[in-house]
């Protein structure tokens, strides 16, 4: 399978969370609605993350990611261009492939994953990218799961 990304808008990734835009002008904007914590004793979780750039053309891949009772936020710090791939998921469990999306993000874009949304590791793609990234964590096994998908693979531009 191959995917053709498509610019990143709030009404396109509507279903796996919220997307975040960086102010333009003064002031301060509030993305709390978009936050979910599904496990009362998670704590609130704020690292910041350093990935190189993914020199790949085509991307290729083979696993999704969940944080199945947590939300999992992303807020660009210094980045350029970014990808996003989320999948739905499936009534018998895991990612639903078929209705896998790929997105790519400016770096003044950042995005919330509702909790339980399938989607691929952190890519950055045209230099070294810092985000500040929240969640919820328990020490559990919820926290996080990978799981295999069949292949694919994501022209980028």
């Amino acid at each position: 399978m191959e995917l053709i990304p498509q610019p990143l808008t709030k009404e396109a990734f509507a279903p796996f969370g919220d997307v975040i835009d960086v102010p333009e002008a003064p002031g301060r904007t509030y993305y709390n609605d978009a936050l979910g914590n599904l496990r009362p004793d998670a704590q609130a979780n704020l690292s910041l993350s350093l990935k190189a750039e993914t020199p790949d053309r085509p991307l290729r891949s083979d696993y999704m990611e969940r944080h199945e009772f947590s939300s999992q936020t992303f807020v660009p710090l210094d980045v350029e261009r970014w990808l996003i791939v989320v999948a739905p998921h499936a009534s018998a469990g895991g990612p639903d492939v078929t209705g896998m999306k790929a997105f790519i993000a400016t770096g003044r874009q950042g995005v919330t994953y509702r909790p339980n949304t399938w989607h691929h590791g952190l890519t950055v793609l045209d230099r070294p990218g810092r985000f500040a990234v929240f969640m919820w964590l328990d020490g559990g096994k919820g926290d996080e799961e990978f799981v295999p998908v069949p292949p694919f693979s994501i022209r980028i531009p």
